[in-house]
Protein backbone atom coordinates (compact mmCIF):
# COMPACT_ATOMS: atom_id res chain seq x y z
CA UNK A 1 0.00 0.00 0.00
CA UNK A 2 1.78 3.52 -0.90
CA UNK A 3 1.97 5.65 1.79
CA UNK A 4 0.13 9.19 1.20
CA UNK A 5 1.45 12.47 1.31
CA UNK A 6 -0.03 16.05 1.21
CA UNK A 7 1.59 19.35 -0.26
CA UNK A 8 -0.45 22.07 1.27
CA UNK A 9 -0.19 25.19 -0.18
CA UNK A 10 -2.27 27.88 1.79
CA UNK A 11 -4.49 30.73 0.01
CA UNK A 12 -5.77 32.32 2.41
CA UNK A 13 -9.21 34.76 2.04
CA UNK A 14 -7.91 34.39 -1.61
CA UNK A 15 -10.94 33.90 -3.92
CA UNK A 16 -13.68 34.79 -0.58
CA UNK A 17 -16.04 37.50 -1.50
CA UNK A 18 -17.21 37.09 2.57
CA UNK A 19 -15.88 37.56 5.57
CA UNK A 20 -17.74 35.17 8.27
CA UNK A 21 -17.31 35.76 11.63
CA UNK A 22 -15.43 33.29 12.90
CA UNK A 23 -12.66 33.72 9.99
CA UNK A 24 -9.49 35.11 9.78
CA UNK A 25 -7.35 32.97 6.90
CA UNK A 26 -4.74 35.08 7.01
CA UNK A 27 -3.87 34.27 10.55
CA UNK A 28 -5.31 30.60 10.78
CA UNK A 29 -2.39 29.98 8.27
CA UNK A 30 0.01 32.52 9.64
CA UNK A 31 0.55 33.66 5.84
CA UNK A 32 -0.76 36.95 4.75
CA UNK A 33 1.11 37.22 1.10
CA UNK A 34 -0.81 35.80 -1.51
CA UNK A 35 0.48 32.59 -3.60
CA UNK A 36 1.91 32.95 -6.75
CA UNK A 37 2.58 30.06 -9.28
CA UNK A 38 6.55 30.04 -8.72
CA UNK A 39 5.31 29.79 -4.76
CA UNK A 40 3.85 26.52 -5.51
CA UNK A 41 6.94 24.90 -7.65
CA UNK A 42 8.78 25.84 -4.74
CA UNK A 43 6.48 24.45 -2.10
CA UNK A 44 6.44 21.15 -3.96
CA UNK A 45 10.06 20.95 -5.08
CA UNK A 46 10.48 21.46 -1.09
CA UNK A 47 8.29 18.34 -0.03
CA UNK A 48 9.45 16.50 -3.04
CA UNK A 49 13.07 16.55 -1.60
CA UNK A 50 11.82 15.91 2.05
CA UNK A 51 9.78 12.60 1.07
CA UNK A 52 11.72 9.72 2.20
CA UNK A 53 9.53 6.90 0.45
CA UNK A 54 9.62 5.38 -3.06
CA UNK A 55 6.57 4.17 -3.62
CA UNK A 56 4.23 6.84 -2.40
CA UNK A 57 1.10 8.57 -3.48
CA UNK A 58 1.43 12.95 -3.65
CA UNK A 59 -1.25 14.99 -3.76
CA UNK A 60 -1.38 18.96 -3.60
CA UNK A 61 -3.59 20.36 -1.75
CA UNK A 62 -4.53 24.11 -1.97
CA UNK A 63 -6.02 24.79 1.40
CA UNK A 64 -7.80 28.19 2.94
CA UNK A 65 -9.59 30.96 0.82
CA UNK A 66 -12.24 29.53 -1.75
CA UNK A 67 -10.31 28.45 -4.74
CA UNK A 68 -12.94 28.41 -7.58
CA UNK A 69 -13.71 32.50 -6.69
CA UNK A 70 -10.39 32.88 -7.07
CA UNK A 71 -9.91 35.27 -10.71
CA UNK A 72 -9.83 32.44 -13.67
CA UNK A 73 -6.39 33.61 -15.22
CA UNK A 74 -4.67 32.69 -11.51
CA UNK A 75 -6.48 29.62 -10.70
CA UNK A 76 -5.28 28.51 -13.99
CA UNK A 77 -1.70 29.81 -13.17
CA UNK A 78 -1.61 28.31 -9.66
CA UNK A 79 -2.89 24.91 -11.41
CA UNK A 80 -0.80 24.48 -14.52
CA UNK A 81 2.29 24.76 -11.48
CA UNK A 82 1.19 21.71 -9.91
CA UNK A 83 -0.35 20.16 -13.13
CA UNK A 84 3.57 20.33 -14.44
CA UNK A 85 4.70 17.45 -11.38
CA UNK A 86 1.43 15.33 -12.60
CA UNK A 87 2.71 15.74 -15.79
CA UNK A 88 6.30 14.69 -14.59
CA UNK A 89 4.52 11.88 -12.85
CA UNK A 90 5.76 13.31 -9.27
CA UNK A 91 2.75 14.15 -7.96
CA UNK A 92 -0.47 12.32 -8.63
CA UNK A 93 -3.49 14.43 -7.92
CA UNK A 94 -4.59 18.03 -6.83
CA UNK A 95 -7.00 18.45 -4.29
CA UNK A 96 -8.90 21.89 -3.63
CA UNK A 97 -11.34 23.36 -0.96
CA UNK A 98 -14.22 25.67 -1.96
CA UNK A 99 -17.65 27.90 -1.39
CA UNK A 100 -20.85 25.87 -2.49
CA UNK A 101 -21.64 28.83 -4.18
CA UNK A 102 -18.85 28.86 -6.65
CA UNK A 103 -19.30 25.58 -8.24
CA UNK A 104 -21.26 25.12 -12.02
CA UNK A 105 -20.20 22.53 -14.25
CA UNK A 106 -17.97 25.07 -16.42
CA UNK A 107 -15.73 25.20 -13.26
CA UNK A 108 -15.74 21.20 -12.66
CA UNK A 109 -14.63 20.72 -16.65
CA UNK A 110 -11.84 23.19 -16.00
CA UNK A 111 -10.77 21.96 -13.06
CA UNK A 112 -11.08 18.30 -14.45
CA UNK A 113 -8.56 19.41 -17.04
CA UNK A 114 -5.99 19.92 -14.20
CA UNK A 115 -6.12 16.74 -12.96
CA UNK A 116 -7.95 17.76 -9.68
CA UNK A 117 -9.46 15.16 -7.87
CA UNK A 118 -10.85 15.78 -4.97
CA UNK A 119 -13.27 18.86 -4.26
CA UNK A 120 -13.87 20.37 -0.13
CA UNK A 121 -16.88 21.88 0.70
CA UNK A 122 -16.94 24.74 3.25
CA UNK A 123 -20.47 23.45 4.76
CA UNK A 124 -20.03 24.39 8.26
CA UNK A 125 -24.18 24.32 8.93
CA UNK A 126 -27.36 22.71 7.18
CA UNK A 127 -29.16 25.41 9.52
CA UNK A 128 -29.61 28.44 6.84
CA UNK A 129 -30.13 31.14 9.96
CA UNK A 130 -27.16 29.97 11.74
CA UNK A 131 -25.20 30.19 8.27
CA UNK A 132 -27.24 33.90 7.90
CA UNK A 133 -25.55 34.54 11.18
CA UNK A 134 -21.98 33.60 10.46
CA UNK A 135 -22.63 35.95 7.37
CA UNK A 136 -21.42 32.53 5.11
CA UNK A 137 -23.37 34.20 2.28
CA UNK A 138 -25.04 30.88 0.91
CA UNK A 139 -27.94 28.88 1.91
CA UNK A 140 -27.87 24.92 2.54
CA UNK A 141 -29.24 24.62 -0.87
CA UNK A 142 -26.10 25.91 -2.49
CA UNK A 143 -24.21 22.85 -0.61
CA UNK A 144 -26.82 20.37 -1.73
CA UNK A 145 -26.38 21.59 -5.71
CA UNK A 146 -22.34 21.60 -5.47
CA UNK A 147 -22.21 18.42 -3.69
CA UNK A 148 -24.38 16.92 -6.39
CA UNK A 149 -22.26 18.51 -9.26
CA UNK A 150 -19.17 17.55 -7.77
CA UNK A 151 -19.87 13.68 -7.21
CA UNK A 152 -21.81 13.53 -10.60
CA UNK A 153 -18.52 14.88 -12.42
CA UNK A 154 -16.92 12.06 -10.69
CA UNK A 155 -14.70 14.00 -8.39
CA UNK A 156 -13.80 12.65 -4.35
CA UNK A 157 -17.07 15.30 -2.23
CA UNK A 158 -15.11 16.36 1.05
CA UNK A 159 -17.28 18.08 3.42
CA UNK A 160 -16.33 20.87 6.06
CA UNK A 161 -18.66 21.02 9.14
CA UNK A 162 -18.53 23.27 12.49
CA UNK A 163 -19.01 22.64 16.12
CA UNK A 164 -20.41 25.59 18.98
CA UNK A 165 -21.35 28.37 15.88
CA UNK A 166 -23.50 31.27 17.16
CA UNK A 167 -26.63 29.91 18.07
CA UNK A 168 -25.61 26.72 16.99
CA UNK A 169 -26.85 23.86 19.34
CA UNK A 170 -26.02 19.66 19.44
CA UNK A 171 -28.93 18.90 17.89
CA UNK A 172 -28.44 21.49 14.91
CA UNK A 173 -25.01 19.79 14.73
CA UNK A 174 -26.33 16.48 14.47
CA UNK A 175 -28.83 17.54 11.94
CA UNK A 176 -25.87 18.97 9.64
CA UNK A 177 -23.68 15.60 9.93
CA UNK A 178 -27.57 13.87 9.46
CA UNK A 179 -27.92 16.00 6.17
CA UNK A 180 -24.24 15.69 5.03
CA UNK A 181 -24.42 11.88 5.11
CA UNK A 182 -27.35 11.89 2.44
CA UNK A 183 -25.28 13.76 -0.07
CA UNK A 184 -22.79 11.06 0.48
CA UNK A 185 -19.09 13.02 0.96
CA UNK A 186 -16.07 10.47 1.07
CA UNK A 187 -14.46 12.60 3.85
CA UNK A 188 -15.22 14.95 6.52
CA UNK A 189 -13.39 17.65 8.12
CA UNK A 190 -14.64 18.72 11.64
CA UNK A 191 -13.90 22.22 13.39
CA UNK A 192 -15.16 23.48 16.68
CA UNK A 193 -15.25 26.81 16.54
CA UNK A 194 -12.10 28.77 18.12
CA UNK A 195 -12.39 32.66 18.82
CA UNK A 196 -9.95 34.10 16.64
CA UNK A 197 -8.70 37.69 17.00
CA UNK A 198 -9.52 40.32 14.57
CA UNK A 199 -12.91 38.79 13.69
CA UNK A 200 -16.20 39.55 14.27
CA UNK A 201 -17.13 36.68 16.44
CA UNK A 202 -14.35 38.18 18.43
CA UNK A 203 -16.17 41.09 18.88
CA UNK A 204 -19.11 39.22 20.13
CA UNK A 205 -17.01 37.12 22.38
CA UNK A 206 -15.75 40.23 24.33
CA UNK A 207 -18.93 42.23 24.15
CA UNK A 208 -20.50 38.87 25.50
CA UNK A 209 -22.62 38.08 22.95
CA UNK A 210 -21.12 34.82 22.15
CA UNK A 211 -19.74 32.02 24.54
CA UNK A 212 -17.72 29.36 23.17
CA UNK A 213 -17.88 25.77 23.87
CA UNK A 214 -16.06 24.37 27.07
CA UNK A 215 -13.43 21.94 26.15
CA UNK A 216 -15.84 19.20 27.48
CA UNK A 217 -18.33 20.11 25.55
CA UNK A 218 -16.75 20.73 22.45
CA UNK A 219 -15.25 16.63 22.80
CA UNK A 220 -18.87 15.31 23.66
CA UNK A 221 -20.55 16.82 20.71
CA UNK A 222 -17.64 15.78 18.36
CA UNK A 223 -17.86 12.63 19.47
CA UNK A 224 -21.78 12.14 18.58
CA UNK A 225 -21.23 13.80 15.23
CA UNK A 226 -17.90 11.55 14.27
CA UNK A 227 -20.15 8.62 15.67
CA UNK A 228 -22.88 9.19 12.81
CA UNK A 229 -20.08 9.56 10.49
CA UNK A 230 -18.33 6.65 11.49
CA UNK A 231 -21.61 4.36 11.41
CA UNK A 232 -22.15 5.66 7.17
CA UNK A 233 -18.64 4.86 6.56
CA UNK A 234 -17.61 8.46 6.28
CA UNK A 235 -13.83 8.90 6.93
CA UNK A 236 -13.28 11.95 9.13
CA UNK A 237 -9.87 12.98 8.13
CA UNK A 238 -9.25 15.85 10.61
CA UNK A 239 -11.07 16.81 13.91
CA UNK A 240 -9.89 20.21 14.88
CA UNK A 241 -7.48 22.91 13.75
CA UNK A 242 -4.18 21.82 13.18
CA UNK A 243 -1.87 22.91 15.78
CA UNK A 244 0.58 25.55 14.48
CA UNK A 245 2.32 28.88 16.11
CA UNK A 246 -0.70 30.91 15.55
CA UNK A 247 -2.78 28.00 16.35
CA UNK A 248 -2.56 27.25 20.03
CA UNK A 249 -3.12 27.91 23.49
CA UNK A 250 -4.77 31.45 24.36
CA UNK A 251 -1.83 31.72 26.87
CA UNK A 252 0.95 31.57 24.05
CA UNK A 253 2.46 34.53 22.69
CA UNK A 254 2.58 33.94 19.18
CA UNK A 255 -1.26 32.27 19.58
CA UNK A 256 -4.18 33.74 17.38
CA UNK A 257 -6.33 32.20 19.64
CA UNK A 258 -8.40 34.34 22.26
CA UNK A 259 -10.77 31.91 23.38
CA UNK A 260 -12.59 28.75 22.75
CA UNK A 261 -11.76 24.41 23.01
CA UNK A 262 -8.29 24.44 21.62
CA UNK A 263 -6.65 20.99 22.91
CA UNK A 264 -3.35 20.35 20.29
CA UNK A 265 -4.81 16.70 20.99
CA UNK A 266 -8.22 17.42 20.28
CA UNK A 267 -9.01 14.60 17.76
CA UNK A 268 -7.67 12.04 20.19
CA UNK A 269 -9.62 13.62 23.24
CA UNK A 270 -12.63 12.74 21.16
CA UNK A 271 -12.08 9.17 19.68
CA UNK A 272 -10.75 8.15 23.38
CA UNK A 273 -14.28 9.25 24.73
CA UNK A 274 -15.71 6.71 22.20
CA UNK A 275 -13.53 3.87 23.42
CA UNK A 276 -13.83 4.87 27.37
CA UNK A 277 -18.07 4.66 26.39
CA UNK A 278 -16.97 1.58 24.24
CA UNK A 279 -15.37 -0.26 27.59
CA UNK A 280 -18.07 1.12 29.97
CA UNK A 281 -20.84 -0.31 28.17
CA UNK A 282 -18.96 -3.91 27.85
CA UNK A 283 -18.26 -3.91 31.68
CA UNK A 284 -21.86 -2.85 32.55
CA UNK A 285 -22.50 -5.79 30.66
CA UNK A 286 -21.30 -8.21 33.35
CA UNK A 287 -23.29 -9.52 36.10
CA UNK A 288 -20.43 -8.90 39.01
CA UNK A 289 -18.64 -5.97 40.37
CA UNK A 290 -15.62 -5.66 38.23
CA UNK A 291 -12.45 -5.37 39.95
CA UNK A 292 -9.53 -5.56 37.48
CA UNK A 293 -10.01 -6.12 33.33
CA UNK A 294 -7.38 -6.99 30.58
CA UNK A 295 -8.11 -5.49 27.37
CA UNK A 296 -6.35 -6.54 24.59
CA UNK A 297 -6.37 -4.39 21.08
CA UNK A 298 -4.22 -3.56 18.18
CA UNK A 299 -1.02 -1.41 19.08
CA UNK A 300 -2.54 1.80 17.06
CA UNK A 301 -5.18 1.68 19.11
CA UNK A 302 -3.69 1.01 23.10
CA UNK A 303 -3.49 5.01 23.35
CA UNK A 304 -6.70 6.29 22.54
CA UNK A 305 -7.82 3.16 24.90
CA UNK A 306 -5.17 4.65 27.53
CA UNK A 307 -6.24 8.40 26.93
CA UNK A 308 -4.43 11.20 26.64
CA UNK A 309 -2.67 11.54 29.78
CA UNK A 310 -4.00 8.00 31.01
CA UNK A 311 -7.53 10.00 31.38
CA UNK A 312 -9.48 6.62 30.34
CA UNK A 313 -7.39 4.28 32.73
CA UNK A 314 -7.82 7.15 35.66
CA UNK A 315 -11.07 7.65 35.28
CA UNK A 316 -12.57 3.90 35.03
CA UNK A 317 -10.69 3.69 38.45
CA UNK A 318 -12.31 6.72 39.84
CA UNK A 319 -15.92 6.22 38.77
CA UNK A 320 -16.19 2.81 38.66
CA UNK A 321 -13.16 1.27 41.08
CA UNK A 322 -11.75 -0.46 38.06
CA UNK A 323 -8.35 -1.27 37.27
CA UNK A 324 -7.16 -2.05 33.82
CA UNK A 325 -4.83 -3.52 32.09
CA UNK A 326 -4.02 -3.13 28.55
CA UNK A 327 -1.98 -5.84 26.38
CA UNK A 328 -1.14 -4.83 22.67
CA UNK A 329 -2.08 -7.61 20.26
CA UNK A 330 -0.92 -7.01 16.17
CA UNK A 331 -3.08 -9.90 15.16
CA UNK A 332 -6.06 -7.86 16.39
CA UNK A 333 -8.41 -5.96 14.25
CA UNK A 334 -7.93 -1.92 14.15
CA UNK A 335 -10.94 -0.43 16.07
CA UNK A 336 -11.97 -4.04 17.48
CA UNK A 337 -11.17 -4.86 21.23
CA UNK A 338 -10.98 -7.87 23.74
CA UNK A 339 -12.35 -7.84 27.33
CA UNK A 340 -11.73 -9.94 30.15
CA UNK A 341 -12.38 -9.94 33.76
CA UNK A 342 -8.95 -10.41 35.77
CA UNK A 343 -10.64 -10.18 38.70
CA UNK A 344 -13.88 -9.25 40.98
CA UNK A 345 -14.77 -8.60 44.58
CA UNK A 346 -16.44 -11.74 45.44
CA UNK A 347 -12.87 -13.15 44.22
CA UNK A 348 -11.32 -10.68 46.54
CA UNK A 349 -14.06 -11.67 49.57
CA UNK A 350 -13.27 -15.21 48.91
CA UNK A 351 -9.24 -14.34 49.22
CA UNK A 352 -9.77 -12.69 52.31
CA UNK A 353 -12.09 -15.33 53.88
CA UNK A 354 -9.51 -18.45 53.32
Amino acid sequence: MKKEYIIPIFVPHLGCPHQCTFCNQKEISGQAKQVTAQDVKQTIEFYLKNFKDDSKYVEVAFFGGSFTGIEEKVQNELLEAANEYINQGKVNSIRISTRPDYIDKDILKRLKKYHVKTIELGVQSSNDYILAKCQRGHTFENVKKASKLIRWHGFILGHQMMIGLPESTKLDELNTAKQLIKLKPKIVRIYPVLVIKDTKLAEEYENGEYIPLTLEQAVERSKEVMQLFNKAKIEVIRLGLQNTEEISSPEEKKSQVLAGPYHPAFRQLVESRMWYDEIVSKIKQYNVKVMQVLITANPENINNIIGHKKENILKLKETYDVDVIVKPDKNMKKGKFEIEVEKTYEDVLEELNK
